[in-house]
């Protein structure tokens, strides 16, 4: 998958992040002169003898304005004063001179302003997910710090840190940290730059500091759960027998297949028509269904969810029409721009508890991926994510707010879920699923283009229901190289497809029967 601030053109929709990024205008760069509190370095901190390092919060606003990860309203001054004051009192050695920035002009404003008396290096806080404003402080040659602010700024983190480690800029380090302790010893790195003088490797050198915090890996040891698959030869052949129909905008598409699956495009209007012709009686009853056998509703009204219910019913007729099994719809562009009028969310859920497949973002390589195992896993939904990595803990975290809530597949036990509304803009219904901790899971993602599969395991060991992004976030620890994990996001994008049991095995004998090969990214 390509970067979501920039893919270009593939077989994807537009996505959320792409199309929410450009909903608004950005704010300009607060410099230190005239800035509010938040921003100014402490009072006392200063003088050449200290190391002097400019922070720079990458973002949109101080107050979140518009629907993006974390969400709408999220107040980023409190976290930025905390940062800067923690940093402060815990690095008296240094002086940090903190400023904002939205993107590369406003980024270039700041290092221009720096030449009058330039910093002995820069820290970049990823604190909105696509805003590029590290990459100008990395051409500077001098040595930064790229540090993500966890369900909030990961996305474009992952991404662009992948970006910096590929093209070898031995000046960035970075940090994927919830532990400000962790910033702090990355910090300390500064030092040991500014007597080694140019061509020094930073990176090693954060490396060294941020593998030294990251636990050991844990017990892998995971609860029972065989699971029966088809033979590789089969599972093609049904694959090939399958259809995704794609909604991306309002128009019709090309028939193209991606894996051997036929993807169909459609436009809007088939989807919101079947959605207005929905039964309402048969909606209210699904929508009781939900309300009573969910653990919590919150934030969401019974009309809602009715609302969403017939969204689920119109998915199942046009599933029906067109004889397939999968269909991906770019949920917010969409509903945003007015051609549909209820989100897709809990029908997706309702779809992969079912066995078919309801995937996010008109995002066709991860619906494949997800038509392909759970075919190959004999109905075992996938759950479509976008990760997060902290090495607070040795944990990636696997965030969306569309997921099933029968890990097993139709036929097994499940597990609660709550109603909640779609995280980023406080807006409709979703489901937050409390996914089973104990077992072990593999997740995937496909590139047609490659003819690869990409491929982690982790072992699920709970669910985070902190407020920040999106609403399910399934918790594990990853089998294998954590550091590799940080190395595959600017050539495969932030989406990852999860599904629950130890798939490798299987996973890799249907490549060789396409004639695909299998990437470990772990």
């Amino acid at each position: 998958m390509k970067p979501k601030d920039g893919k270009g053109k593939d077989n994807r929709g537009v996505s959320r992040r792409q199309f929410l990024t450009g909903c608004a205008a950005c704010a300009g760069a607060a410099g230190l002169m005239g800035a509010p509190s938040w921003l100014r370095a402490v009072p006392g901190v200063s003088g050449r003898d200290k190391l002097r390092i400019r922070v720079i919060y990458a973002l949109h606003t101080g107050v979140q304005d518009r629907p993006d990860w974390p969400n709408v309203g999220f107040d980023f001054r409190p976290v930025m004063e905390r940062t800067t004051s923690e940093l402060v009192k815990r690095l008296p050695e240094f002086e940090f001179l903190p400023a904002t920035a939205t993107g590369p002009e406003e980024a270039q404003k700041l290092f221009e302003a720096d030449k009058a008396a330039p910093a002995d290096g820069f820290i970049v806080c990823q604190l909105n997910c696509w805003n590029r404003v590290a990459q100008t402080f990395a051409a500077s040659g001098r040595p930064v710090i790229y540090a993500d602010f966890k369900y909030a700024g990961s996305g474009g983190f992952l991404v662009y840190t992948s970006g910096f480690l590929r093209a070898g800029a031995k000046n960035v380090g970075f940090v994927a940290s919830s532990r400000i302790e962790d910033l702090a010893a990355a910090v300390r790195c500064f030092k040991d730059a500014a007597s080694a003088g140019p061509g020094y490797d930073f990176d090693s050198a954060t490396a060294r500091v941020r593998i030294a915090a990251t636990p050991r890996l844990g017990d892998l040891a995971c609860l029972p759960d065989p699971v029966k698959t088809l033979s590789p030869q089969e599972t093609v052949r049904r694959m090939k027998a399958s259809k995704i129909l794609a909604v991306r905008d309002d128009k019709n598409g090309p028939d193209t297949t991606l894996m051997g699956i036929p993807v169909v495009q459609i436009p809007f209007a088939v989807v919101n028509e079947a959605w207005a012709a929905a039964d309402k009686d048969e909606a209210r009853a699904i929508a009781d269904r939900w309300m009573k056998t969910a653990a919590l509703v919150e934030g969401v009204s019974r009309d809602e969810l009715v609302n969403s219910a017939a969204m689920y019913l119109g998915q199942k007729a046009v599933l029906k029409k067109h004889g397939a099994n999968a269909i991906t719809i770019n949920c917010l562009g969409g509903f945003y721009g007015g051609h549909i009028h209820a989100y897709p969310c809990l029908g997706f859920h309702e779809l992969l508890n079912e066995g078919l497949v309801g995937a996010c973002e008109c995002d066709v390589p991860s619906t494949a991926a997800m038509v392909a195992v759970t075919t190959l896993s004999q109905g075992r939904p996938g759950y479509i994510s976008d990760p997060v990595m902290d090495t607070a803990n040795r944990r990636i975290i696997y965030a969306h707010c569309v997921a099933s809530n029968r890990a097993f597949g139709p036929a097994g036990a499940a597990n609660p879920f709550q109603l909640l509304t779609h995280s980023e803009d406080r807006q409709g219904a979703s489901a937050r699923s409390l996914l089973p901790a104990g077992y072990m899971t593999t997740t995937v993602e496909v590139s047609e283009a490659r003819k690869e599969i990409l491929l982690h395991r982790a072992k699920a060991v709970g669910n985070d229901p902190d407020d920040r992004a999106c609403r399910t976030k399934l918790v594990a620890e990853p089998v294998g190289d954590f550091e590799k994990l940080f190395r595959m996001w600017d050539v495969w994008g932030w989406n990852r497809v999860t599904f629950y049991g130890d798939l490798e095995g299987p996973v890799r004998g249907l490549a060789d029967a396409l004639g695909w090969t299998v990437v470990a990214e772990a």
